[in-house]
């Protein structure tokens, strides 16, 4: 897998800054549409955070290169630790994240590909929903950790 097909499935990791709702006031905050603020010049990434799974959240992220659409990936996690399974272009690709809320405003993530952990995030929402920032480390084609901060805005 290359390294920017890998950086890709790792920005799946920018969902955690959204999804940490414990508190009541929290609990629909991360609901919505995203943007990527610290894209690279012609691409852009957006995510829809919705309600499923008893309680858990759909994330469904869509990258575009160009104007034109290049990946959609879908995750249904029920933010309870446990591996689900990563959908790409309507297909499972064998990449796994576990999700786990920490409290209202912080979760962590574990991503695996083919049952191999090749990364991990620690996502913050703002209080005020509006903002949020993951900080991700996933190892490169060699192996080597690779680390990045993510900058995502409500729309």
């Amino acid at each position: 897998m290359s390294r920017v097909t890998l950086r890709w499935l790792a920005c799946g990791a920018a969902v955690l800054g959204a999804i940490g709702t414990a508190a009541v006031l929290h609990a629909q905050l991360e609901i919505g549409n995203w943007v990527r603020m610290d894209m690279p010049a012609g691409s852009k990434m957006s995510l829809t955070v919705q309600a499923c799974c008893n309680g858990g959240r759909r994330l469904i992220y869509h990258v575009e290169s160009a104007g034109q659409p290049v990946m959609d990936m879908t995750i249904e996690s029920g933010l309870d630790g446990k591996d689900a399974p990563v959908i790409v272009g309507g297909k499972p690709n064998g990449q796994t994240m576990a999700i786990t809320r920490v409290d209202a405003l912080h979760v962590t993530s574990v991503q695996k590909m083919n049952g191999k952990i090749m990364g991990t995030a620690k996502g913050t929402l703002s209080t005020d929903g509006k903002t949020m920032t993951v900080e991700d480390e996933i190892a490169d084609s060699t192996g080597k950790p690779m680390k990045f901060t993510e900058k995502w805005v409500k729309q």
